[in-house]
């Protein structure tokens, strides 16, 4: 190459650099990538840091099967009345009376009600089965939902007073309905589809628990 000749930028040869790849940490085996979805899973749970609602090692006592009949009597008359209301349009417009009205939602509020009560209907037994409660040494649990499942406890301490309900339905399947009133609002609850012998039972037992926790302290 002469020397008195300026060289070409674009022939010239660029030294090749070394591209930093990942540094492992001295030790014979691979390096341990920590996995955030990992961190938050909490022992025991489902991966999103929450436990299931499950009270371990608790025998619940279902309520009667003859709640079944009554509520789907007491829902299925107040569904009746509800298709009754949303289907005033239709039967307007059918007779004449409000031609303006429009005929797609004249037929969609019926049918949209009608749908809505036939699933809740056949949800019943489900939600009938869901229902139980259990004595334990320091409170009451009480369990319900199928979906949204929720389970309350009930100090024995706080006990204010049980009342006994039933109504016509109740008594023509011979059902009643327990009252827990606490004294805090919030631990308020009921026990619906009791048989008369377990109400009268479980009402002397509870009063008897809730007087021996506030004689005790």
């Amino acid at each position: 190459m002469d020397p008195n000749v300026a060289p070409d930028p674009s022939t010239a040869e660029v030294p090749d650099r070394a591209v930093p790849g990942p540094v492992r940490p001295a030790g014979d085996g691979p390096a341990a990538v920590a996995s955030p979805a990992a961190d938050r899973r909490a022992p025991g749970g489902d991966g999103r840091g929450l436990a299931p609602i499950e009270a371990a090692g608790v025998e619940w006592t279902a309520v009667s099967s003859r709640l079944v009949p009554v509520r789907l009597i007491s829902k299925t008359i107040g569904w009746v009345v509800w298709l009754a209301i949303v289907s005033v349009p239709l039967v307007l417009r059918l007779s004449g009376v409000w031609e303006g009205y429009p005929g797609w939602l004249a037929w969609l509020l019926p049918a949209v009600m009608l749908l809505w009560a036939v699933i809740d209907l056949a949800l019943v037994p489900r939600r009938v089965r869901a229902l139980g409660y259990s004595e334990q040494d320091d409170e009451l649990l009480l369990r319900s939902g199928i979906i949204s499942r929720q389970i309350t406890a009930v100090p024995y301490g706080r006990l204010q007073y049980l009342d006994v309900n039933e109504g016509p339905l109740q008594r023509r399947f011979g059902i009643r309905t327990l009252t827990i009133k606490t004294a805090s609002g919030s631990t308020d609850a009921s026990i619906d589809g009791i048989e008369p012998t377990e109400s009268d039972r479980l009402r002397e037992e509870l009063m008897a628990r809730g007087q021996a926790r506030l004689a005790g302290l």
